[in-house]
């Protein structure tokens, strides 16, 4: 149960669950760098190493929702302690793997721990902010967190590998979780939802089931083809199991998903937006470091260094997203988000083979930098709206499963349209950096697309009047 009143270790609190949430965001591009030597030190093919991602991937985007309402059920602060314990443990174990098949189970169990953290982090900051200005201040740090998350993680993982080694990718989780945990019971209070009984067990496995199932076949569609039986048969099974997963809830009293949490138009439009930014966003990232390393030929920690103009940018322009959401709503910051993200997708589509820095990728990294903090936060807070405290867990682990699905999604996409194109242009005699830049741009024209659908969805589903915003917020932003 919560405490009345606000809590005076609220600001101290935050920062806390923000580290460990950055933590999970950024070991989903930190691994991206360091490929290329776990697969020498391992001495493995490219099909096995890439499950190294795709264990991560499937876990965390699976036990999502999972996480989040057990988060609500069984205390917050409880699910949280547990999350960061397991994902500390399971990096120390990926650290130490000596063997691909230790490494993929770990990253597997790193994964969940991800998935348990995510949600928790989120709830804890809808139950000790009150709704208005000042919870749009912490979602707007915890958004800018997780905005730069993923382009600190290319950066961080280029440095830890080429000086201390891929290990060192892994280990740097354990002492930063160790202080997390350390922590979290002096400054983080208790809270969960009164009233609710009982564990939907039903809801719980068809929908884990069903999304570990679809992540599973669109990460593997790239490399067995979209029109083969397996990935068809893998993508009719992940259906059955959340159209089973949809009569459980209806039928059920106490639901793991109560379907009336989507009443606020704007929490649904709020989830759509994030599974459209999570598809460019993870997609970007993935293609443009290829670009970087493959074509312009730039070392790991080159590469890395490079990323540092958009998670620099995010970090910066934070305050300013946060300050606009209050003063002018949700709507009109989201859409110039997705706008922006959108624009520098059909940016890096006209980039060269023989590209430069600061003329072809530093225009497209700032304008990224931008999208980035005025998407996140607006979409955040827009996730929330209306949500009562005993379904702040649910909330947080729909808009992180949303944001992990169309992350998955958007990776398959661009990579299948990237280097089915490469192949094409091969076979009619082009060389090979021709081939993968132009592979790579067309992958990000249609990135624009899904940026493009991104604002489309904000301006049609998004409502700035369903979010409270309190009066004394504008003179605080100002």
């Amino acid at each position: 149960m919560t405490t009345a009143g606000p809590d005076p270790h609220r600001w101290q609190a935050l920062a806390l669950v923000c580290v460990a949430f950055f933590m999970t965001v950024l070991d989903v591009s930190i691994v991206n760098v360091a490929l290329p030597s776990i697969k020498n030190s391992l001495h493995v093919t490219d099909v096995t190493v890439q499950w190294v991602l795709i264990a991560y991937t499937i876990t965390f985007g699976g036990f999502l929702l999972l996480g989040g309402r057990a988060a609500d059920l069984l205390g917050r602060r409880r699910i949280f302690i547990v999350g960061v314990a397991l994902f500390s443990a399971a990096s120390l174990v990926c650290g130490l793997a000596s063997s691909i098949g230790v490494l993929i189970a770990a990253r597997a169990v790193q994964g969940l721990g991800a998935a348990i953290v995510s949600p928790a982090t989120l709830a804890i900051i809808t139950t000790t902010f009150e709704e208005g200005s000042e919870r749009n201040k912490a979602l707007g740090i915890w958004g800018a967190m997780g905005g730069s998350g993923a382009a600190a993680g290319v950066l961080f993982g280029g440095i830890l590998t080429k000086y201390l080694g891929w290990e060192w990718i892994f280990f740097v989780n354990v002492p930063v979780g160790a202080l997390v945990l350390a922590l979290t019971r002096p400054l983080v209070r208790e809270s969960r939802a009164q009233g609710v009984r009982g564990f939907d067990i039903g809801g719980a496995v068809t929908v884990t089931g069903g999304l570990a199932l679809l992540v599973y076949a669109i990460s593997k569609a790239p490399d067995d083809g979209w029109g083969t039986g397996r990935t068809i048969g893998e993508l009719v099974g992940a259906a059955v199991l959340l159209l089973a997963f949809v009569g459980i809830e209806l039928r059920n009293r106490q639901p793991l998903v109560p379907f009336g949490i989507f009443r606020t138009k704007t929490l649904a439009g709020a989830n759509v937006a994030g599974f459209l930014l999570g598809a460019v966003i993870f997609a970007n990232f993935f293609v443009l470091t290829l670009y970087v390393q493959q074509v312009l030929g730039y070392s790991p920690l080159k590469t890395g260094v490079t990323f540092l103009a958009t998670a620099g940018t995010v970090v910066l322009v934070a305050g300013i997203a946060q300050a606009l959401v209050t003063r002018i709503g949700v709507r009109p910051v989201l859409t110039v988000g997705l706008a922006l993200v959108a624009g520098a997708m059909f940016w890096y589509a006209q980039v060269p083979v023989q590209g430069s820095y600061a003329s072809d990728l530093l225009p497209g990294y700032l304008m990224m930098g931008f999208g980035l903090a005025f998407s996140f936060i607006p979409v955040s807070i827009a996730a929330l709206a209306g949500v009562e405290h005993h379904e702040s867990g649910l909330a947080s682990g729909l808009l992180n499963t949303s944001q992990q699905i169309g992350g998955a999604l958007g990776v398959a996409i661009a990579s299948t349209v990237a280097f089915t194109h490469e192949r094409t242009l091969l076979a009619s005699g082009h060389s090979l950096p021709q081939a993968l830049t132009s592979g790579f741009a067309l992958s990000f024209w249609v990135l624009g697309g899904l940026g493009v659908a991104g604002v489309l969805a904000a301006l049609l589903l998004v409502r700035s009047s369903e979010v409270p915003m309190e009066a004394e917020g504008a003179a605080l932003a100002g």
